[in-house]
């Protein structure tokens, strides 16, 4: 089928044809008059899958010229496409978002006016920056329109890498179980251990805090800091044995630990949840997180603790993602802002 290109844009002017590219695809936006516009993106995939011939002033356009042409108009236009190309060749009726959305992407078999798109799709480079905040404003307007978001990834070789992205608001099944009186424990500079036995396990079985060694119990810095709020223990210096201060306590937690503020309030509010957590470092994350008894479940999530303006390098997230997915564990992204915004991103074959 013929078309015409004109300031940049691609126009088949016969009715009949116009029509059957139309019904076969819901290709382009019809006219009035019978002709249907076809954006460049759309204009390139049908170029490129035999189905249409583009000329401009009498000569035939080919696919290298409307790339070309696309990427002078728009800097993300390849990125784009692949993407777009990627979607019709798996059945999907694809069209235009406003951005930043690049994509509104319909059921299979549907399309619109009948149909309402099922997913929003944003096209990135391997190589975009991985801006939190933005992905969690933009997941907003989608779980507002009730669309699923998905962040198409195209690496250095034009391979796509689909996340669904997603809140997710984690629950547990502990109980708070304050103690009747603190228990003691030693501080070592980087990390806590209670050495009596019958306050280690009195500590231990409580909310399954630390790790028992023997007949002592190993804590991590920030379940010392959160038992100690909670008035459950108290801190002695492991060599002058004085007494240790919340306060003088987070100072030497902080010089261990820069980012132990942003982690402590990601591990308090999982804790309010009713969530058990437990480090990540074995995993590359900050925490693992189980609904239950650790010693009877598997942690259902793996928890990393992100700044409210955080922004990385989406190697970083395939790295994570990929991760979890290996040892079948979800990740997320606790953004921790005025309140703590938990984001699922999950890999996907749309």
């Amino acid at each position: 089928m013929s078309a015409v290109l004109k300031d940049g844009e691609i126009e088949i002017l016969d009715e009949s044809e116009a029509s059957q590219i139309y019904n076969k695809g819901f290709f382009g936006k019809p006219r009035s008059g019978g002709s249907l516009k076809l954006e460049l993106i759309e204009g390139l995939y049908l170029v490129e899958s035999g189905r249409l011939e583009v000329e401009m002033g009498g000569k035939k356009v080919d696919a290298n010229t409307l790339i070309r042409l696309g990427h002078k108009r728009e800097g993300n236009f390849e990125i784009r496409y692949l993407v777009y190309r990627d979607m019709r060749k798996r059945g999907y009726v694809v069209k235009s978002g406003v951005g930043p959305l690049d994509f509104r992407v319909y059921p299979r078999g549907g399309g619109p006016p009948s149909a309402t798109s099922k997913y929003w799709v944003i096209a990135l480079s391997e190589r975009m920056v991985f801006d939190l905040k933005g992905l969690i404003g933009l997941l907003d307007r989608a779980v507002a329109a009730r669309k699923s978001l998905l962040a198409a990834v195209v690496d250095e070789e034009g391979d796509l890498t689909y996340y669904k992205v997603s809140r997710i608001s984690p629950k547990g099944r502990t109980v708070e179980r304050k103690t009747k009186s603190p228990a003691e424990a030693l501080f070592f500079g980087d990390r806590v251990m209670i050495l009596d036995p019958g306050e280690a396990r009195r500590i231990h079985e409580s909310e399954f805090f630390g790790r028992l060694i023997g007949r002592r119990l190993q804590l991590s810095l920030i379940e010392t800091a959160f038992l100690m709020k909670r008035g459950d223990l108290r801190v002695v210096n492991g060599r002058t044995g004085r007494m240790i201060s919340q306060t003088t306590f987070l100072k030497e937690a902080i010089k261990a630990q820069a980012d132990f503020r942003m982690r402590f309030k990601v591990y308090e509010d999982l804790k309010r949840r009713g969530i058990v957590v437990k480090t990540g470092f074995k995993y590359g994350s900050h925490f693992r997180a189980y609904k239950g008894d650790p010693g009877s479940h598997h942690a259902k999530y793996l928890v990393h603790s992100f700044p409210a303006n955080y922004k990385g390098m989406w190697p970083e997230v395939s790295r994570a993602v990929r991760l979890a997915h290996g040892v079948k564990k979800d990740i997320l992204f606790g953004r921790v802002g005025r309140e703590i915004d938990y984001v699922r991103l999950y890999r996907i074959r749309p």
